[in-house]
């Protein structure tokens, strides 16, 4: 056992603290990916085509943002820390940018859209990147990891609820609940949270857990470090699959209210339908979490995954006002949504034991921008893919739409996750980093560190 897993868990107190900043960060992604397209497209006047490929021309300039910063965080030691720093340079910048972004002057067209989207991808990257590496690294404990990840993946939960719901908030105050109401709203939200979150979160918890030095130095020579990260398999296995179904995910997301405006005709239930699906999110935390103890990560992923696919291969089956039906799917697949917000990071981290344990170093910082990338990559193409077939189809998104286009909506949103999905399944099978494989890494690594430590 190593000194890490044998000190006490971290206090409820220090794990709210830590996973605090999760909820404005959620609470920027779900306009951005939801409200954000659709605002463009119906208020402002452009088109989904230039809407989905503005966005996803953003998201590749994360290609090389989040390899820079978490190269960058990985190297770059400071008196208060190696994230630290990162995520109170971000955090401004990030404000400034939602602001920008959420309210924009009158006439912002498809260059704001791009310019600003840029740069709160950029401000977004300073803050996640280093934020979730700072988690993976507060543990070397495999179920420990999924406690701490838990933590943070319910304030993301919490803090999707509060956006997803903020819609229906205005109306029941009296707005008018148009979309550019709801992202005035949720930007002055996240002015005024994000910064205050971060702050507890700095102050309250420190970056590294009790215990001896964990290891610091990285490869020096990159084709070395490069070389290291391409036979890391398990990284490799589990990179695919989250980009699979970050995949399957983000064409769930971008497509959800339009599915349920327009392609089950019930424009009034969006907000109970998110919320329910939330709910039910948060619900399925600690099921996922029992289940994993017994079964182990990857295995209890799967089996959500599989329970998930089967739930939502039913959608294409549903038509106008079938409300009770779509009920029961956001239900069932949003038990399924504890598992794939909590497992996955956890994962994450173990495979970054692989890279350490082989010599790589403390890495963590590169590997999460990895991670960092195939999640918004697979937003970007989620968006990029959808709505340009949706126009091809003949979608309109303000407008009716005949048969074909309704169609093409209903096998986008609920036909081609579960593809996706059945492919991350297929993938994940057999993963090699079990718990006690894990429990050898992290041995190994103490030994490592052991050897580095000054006196040794």
């Amino acid at each position: 056992m190593t000194a890490e897993t044998a000190a006490s868990p971290f206090s409820r107190l220090k794990l709210l603290a830590y996973g605090f900043p999760g909820l404005p960060l959620a609470a920027l992604g779900v306009p951005l990916f939801i409200f954000l397209p659709s605002f463009y497209a119906q208020d402002r006047g452009l088109s989904l085509a230039a809407v989905g490929l503005v966005l996803l021309a953003a998201r590749l300039w994360d290609a090389v943002t989040d390899p820079v910063i978490g190269l960058l965080s990985d190297r770059i030691a400071t008196r208060f820390g190696r994230r630290k720093p990162w995520i109170l340079a971000g955090t401004p910048l990030t404000c400034l940018a939602v602001y920008m972004l959420f309210v924009p002057p009158d006439g912002a067209g498809v260059l704001h859209l791009f310019a600003w989207s840029a740069v709160l991808y950029l401000g977004w990257t300073m803050v996640q990147l280093p934020y979730t590496a700072w988690g993976a690294e507060l543990s070397g404990d495999y179920h420990e990891r999924s406690r701490i990840t838990a933590f943070r993946e319910t304030m993301v939960v919490f803090g999707t609820l509060l956006a997803s719901g903020m819609p229906a908030a205005i109306a029941a105050s009296g707005g008018q609940n148009d979309l550019g109401e709801v992202l005035t709203a949720l930007a002055v939200f996240l002015i005024l949270a994000l910064p205050l979150s971060v702050l507890l979160a700095a102050g309250l918890v420190a970056e590294t857990p009790p215990g001896p030095a964990p290891v610091r130095k990285t490869v020096d020579n990159w084709r070395a470090g490069a070389a290291l990260l391409i036979r890391n398999k398990p990284f490799l296995r589990l990179i695919l699959s989250y980009l699979l179904n970050g995949l399957a995910n983000g064409l769930a997301a971008t497509l959800f209210v339009l599915f349920v405006q327009k392609g089950l005709a019930l424009p009034e239930a969006v907000d109970t339908l998110l919320l329910t699906y939330f709910l039910l999110g948060i619900a399925g935390v600690p099921l996922w979490l029992f289940v994993s103890h017994r079964l182990g990560k990857h295995r209890t992923w799967i089996v959500a995954m599989l329970l998930n696919s089967a739930i939502f291969a039913t959608v294409p089956l549903l038509g106008p006002g079938d409300y009770f039906a779509f009920l029961a799917i956001c239900v069932g697949t949003g038990l399924c949504l504890g598992a794939d917000l909590v497992l996955p990071p956890s994962m994450q981290a173990d495979v970054v034991d692989v890279d350490t344990a082989e010599g790589g170093g403390a890495r963590t910082g590169l590997y999460f921008a990895l991670w960092g990338m195939a999640t918004k990559l697979a937003l970007a193409l989620a968006v990029g893919i959808a709505f340009p077939v949706l126009e091809i189809a003949g979608f309109d998104a303000a407008g009716e739409n005949d048969a074909e286009a309704l169609l093409t909506l209903s096998l986008l949103y609920g036909a081609a996750p579960v593809v996706l999905k059945l492919a991350a399944i297929a993938i994940m099978r057999g993963f090699p980093v079990t718990a006690e494989k894990q429990a050898e890494l992290r041995r190994k690594i103490d030994l490592k560190s052991a050897e580095t430590s000054p006196g040794s």
